[in-house]
């Protein structure tokens, strides 16, 4: 083992294994290298970087969450509770969402069958499994508050739809009504 102190306070160590061992007095972080190329980062925040000869790089932060970062560009991320989050944006949670972001929009969808879109320009959009559609503005102002709303009627007579779409910006309620014989 050779070991090297510098006048800043870095050491460098060399072990016999072929291991160095480089410490940034500054940053208070250790740099190790390891014979096969594998390179360790170890910080003071407890977040761990690990830089494989392949090139990928696996990055532990101090709440657990690890991310790994693909030579293609591409990444993961593994949170503490299991959701695992991969390079198409699309996250799934332990509860049964579902998310998924594009360039255009993050949209979340619910068990239950409701979706939620906020898009890039900030208008957001919530539709309900009855078919309600709710529109929003960047600042949150309701733009329209659909609700469809259908009774069919099991008889030998005429089966009737009921439809209501309010306009929010005039506070007008337009009833709609078809009758099919």
């Amino acid at each position: 083992t050779v070991k090297v102190n510098f006048f800043n306070g870095d050491t460098k160590e060399v072990t016999a294994d072929h291991r160095v061992l480089y410490y940034y007095a500054d940053t208070r972080t250790t740099h190790i290298t390891y014979p096969d190329g594998m390179e360790v980062l170890h910080f003071p925040n407890n977040q761990i970087e690990k830089h494989f000869p392949d090139g990928r790089k696996e990055i532990t932060f101090a709440d657990q969450t690890v991310k790994t970062l693909f030579p293609d560009g591409s990444e993961e991320s593994v949170m503490t509770d299991g959701t695992v989050v991969d390079g198409t944006k699309e996250i799934h949670f332990n509860t049964g969402q579902k998310e998924v972001h594009t360039a255009d929009y993050k949209r979340r969808e619910y068990p239950d069958g409701t979706v939620k879109t906020v898009y890039a320009d900030g208008r957001q959009e919530t539709r309900y499994p009855g078919g309600r559609l709710r529109v929003k503005d960047k600042h949150g102002n309701v733009l329209t508050d659909e609700r469809e709303e259908s009774s069919h009627l099991i008889t030998n007579g005429p089966v009737s739809l009921h439809f209501a779409v309010k306009n929010v910006k005039n506070n007008t309620l337009y009833l709609i009504t078809k009758e099919r014989h």
